[in-house]
């Protein structure tokens, strides 16, 4: 099996597992949780110390670049005033990246997937696979 990268980037956008396309990325009813492992095909989700460093920038440049910065834009062009802008803002810096934990760890996987393809088992040749292990 070959996982292409127009696969992981469909599965990275969809909230998939980047090997297997299962929905496996979560638990059932735990929003701020990640699995440890895809239960389908075994690809371990946190590759090691400082991984969850990725969904955190992406989560907040999302959150910087698409809301903040529009609204402190919209504040200097007298659209809000300064209050309302700061609420606004103090709002979404805390909303957004609730809303966004789970898109960002898909994404951030999507990401690290897209760049090292060689790193999913469905990538991994049957004679390399002891040598890596």
């Amino acid at each position: 099996m070959q996982v292409t990268r127009r696969q992981i980037i469909s599965r990275g956008l969809a909230g998939h597992c980047p090997n297997c396309g299962s929905h496996t990325l979560f638990p059932t009813g735990a929003h701020f949780t990640i699995n440890e492992q895809c239960a389908n095909c075994g690809l371990k989700f946190n590759r090691g110390e400082g991984f969850f460093l990725g969904p955190f920038v992406i989560n907040y440049t999302v959150t910087v670049i698409g809301f903040i910065i529009p609204v402190v834009l919209l504040s200097l062009h007298g659209v809000f005033s300064t209050p309302v802008a700061l609420v606004l803002a103090g709002c979404g810096a805390v909303l957004i990246p609730i809303l966004l934990y789970r898109r960002s760890w898909s994404w951030w996987l999507m990401t690290y997937f897209y760049f090292l393809p060689q790193k999913l088992p469905g990538n991994v040749d049957a004679e390399h696979e002891g040598a890596e292990e």
